[in-house]
């Protein structure tokens, strides 16, 4: 069995001359995770098919320049707020803040240069007792309309048959944080070409968020998933309803809609996703209360990505858990704030197994 390692090397340059290294955790159970400091991103997940053959399950660019040219947010830490926010605004203590709105209206995963466009700063590498790489910056108040400014800090760690992800934040005035991973996966390998409708999925919900036609959670408590194409309670294959004439389906173009989890402290598992033809399974545990659910509709062809293929409707999937979106406008949902003394730490684990 190989033993588990860290290995780094340049990956590419800024435009003001800074190097990107890109980080490699090698676990000694075949799982390998590259990590980009540049958007804290995941750059390659590579893990065995139900034979041992190990591939890459991310989407994502062989070379830097994809990254500072796409904003898909592949792989990447998607903040200070994930998902969007109504109007790119919302009241804090009864003073207004204004955002960056660059998804229609509304702003969008942080705004127009969130989380995923910083260079993070590698603060800790450690390969015992399991590969670890804790990346780390500091948000200025104000940056993209945030109040507060924001330590923070994302660990990668390499454990068995696991990649786990935690995100921590503390700020030196109220705000709100919601921070996660936006990977998109394909569990057939991600230059396969295999469309991600095949895949079974099951998410551990019973309501969801319905969503306007700017994505914006309507002003209506959860809707059960119970009798709706957004029933994944059981396992179901993700093409067996996309196309049912459905008004959500519809405004999403497919799946892009928060999952509401049960409520609790500690992992939980949210989520279980199997790929018929290479066997690859994945279970997603997280203490975050909601989870995004993307299709990958919104991928047209206009990007090319690994293996210079560009990627279309459906090449892959995001599973995002993170707070609910339009939380800040909508006292009825979990709160995003965070208050000076207060730590905001949530976490993801990806499981790894074959059936």
């Amino acid at each position: 069995m190989p033993s588990a390692t860290i290995d780094r090397a340049p990956f590419g340059t800024l435009p003001d001359g800074s190097v990107v290294e890109r980080v490699t955790l090698r676990g000694a159970d075949g799982l390998e995770a590259a990590i980009l400091p540049y958007g804290a991103t995941l750059q390659s997940l590579m893990t065995p098919d139900r034979d041992g053959h190990g591939d890459d399950i991310v989407l994502g660019h062989d070379d830097f320049d994809g990254y500072l040219a796409q904003r898909k947010f592949f792989g990447a830490t998607v903040g200070r707020y994930a998902n969007r926010i109504a109007g790119a605004r919302f009241t804090l203590d009864g003073r207004a803040v204004t955002l960056d709105a660059n998804n229609g209206p509304n702003a969008l995963h942080g705004g127009l240069e969130g989380f995923d466009r910083k260079l993070w700063e590698i603060v800790e590498l450690a390969d015992s007792p399991a590969p670890t790489l804790v990346l780390a910056r500091t948000s200025p108040h104000g940056e993209e309309g945030y109040p507060g400014n924001l330590q923070t800090r994302v660990t990668y760690r390499m454990s068995g048959t696991e990649l786990s992800v935690t995100f921590e934040a503390t700020s030196d005035r109220p705000t709100v944080v919601n921070l996660t991973n936006h990977s998109f996966f394909n569990l057939e390998g991600a230059r396969s070409g295999q469309p991600i409708l095949d895949h079974r999925l099951m998410i551990a919900s019973d309501h969801f968020l319905a969503v306007d036609a700017t994505a914006i959670p309507l002003p209506e408590p959860p809707r059960p998933v119970d009798g709706t194409p957004f029933d994944f309670r059981t396992p179901m294959a993700i093409g067996a309803r996309i196309r049912m004439d459905d008004e959500q389906l519809r405004l999403g173009r497919g799946y892009d809609h928060n999952y509401c989890l049960a409520s609790g402290t500690g992992l939980r598992l949210a989520a279980r996703l199997e790929a018929p033809g290479s066997g690859r399974a994945m279970e997603l545990f997280t203490d975050q209360p909601g989870l995004q659910f993307y299709s990958g509709n919104f991928l047209d062809g206009s990007t090319a990505g690994k293996g210079n293929r560009l990627y279309r409707q459906s090449d892959a999937l995001c599973l995002e858990p993170h707070a609910w979106p339009d939380t800040p406008n909508r006292p009825d949902f979990p709160s995003a704030r965070l208050d000076p003394g207060q730590v905001y730490r949530r976490s993801i684990v990806y499981r790894f197994s074959t059936v």
